[in-house]
């Protein structure tokens, strides 16, 4: 993180998902999508998908605080997938697609505890949330092809039935808070 700049770890399933999502969100600046929380260094797609690492698929945010906070990139991770479903999203099943929160200093880790107790009270879900709040280690970028996927191959299936019906409701819930 720099001074004017923070950092937010996260995963919510496919990275295709959640990168197309917060490429849309004003305030972000970059997003890139990549591995964390696992064993082993600089993993391969291949070696994450067989769940044996312990990394999850993540995105990391790049975001300026003074246009969109850090509770509000929770708001939107929350809006965006399903958190009580453990190592599962839709088709996504495994370890590699866990919610999770790798949180960059204890305030990252106030925050998202809030948010989540406010989420709770406020009993969107019928099931408990399940997403684990770790503190960020490493962040290994995916290989190039992983990255703006969805920008690059809208056509693809996966994007048609999965990626694209998430950045819809996205759009949908959070329209005031969409890059011009």
């Amino acid at each position: 993180m720099t001074e004017s700049r923070e950092v937010a770890t996260l995963g919510g399933g496919c990275f295709w998902c959640i990168e197309a999502v917060f490429d849309e969100l004003r305030g972000v600046e970059k997003v890139e999508s990549g591995y964390s929380g696992g064993r082993i260094e600089n993993p391969t797609y291949e070696q994450v998908c067989t769940g044996m690492t312990g990394h999850a698929e993540v995105v990391q945010v790049t975001f300026d605080p003074e246009e969109v906070s850090y509770r509000e990139i929770l708001e939107v991770f929350f809006s965006v997938h399903d958190p009580t479903t453990k190592d599962r999203q839709g088709p996504d099943v495994g370890p590699q697609y866990r919610s999770v929160i790798f949180h960059h200093d204890e305030e990252q880790k106030r925050v998202a505890e809030e948010v989540i107790s406010d989420l709770e009270a406020r009993g969107i879900w019928e099931d408990p949330i399940v997403t684990e709040l770790a503190p960020f280690e490493a962040f290994y970028r995916a290989e190039a092809y992983h990255q703006d996927y969805f920008r690059n191959n809208p056509d693809q299936p996966y994007c048609r039935l999965v990626v694209a019906p998430k950045v819809a409701k996205f759009r949908r819930q959070h329209l005031d808070r969409l890059k011009a």
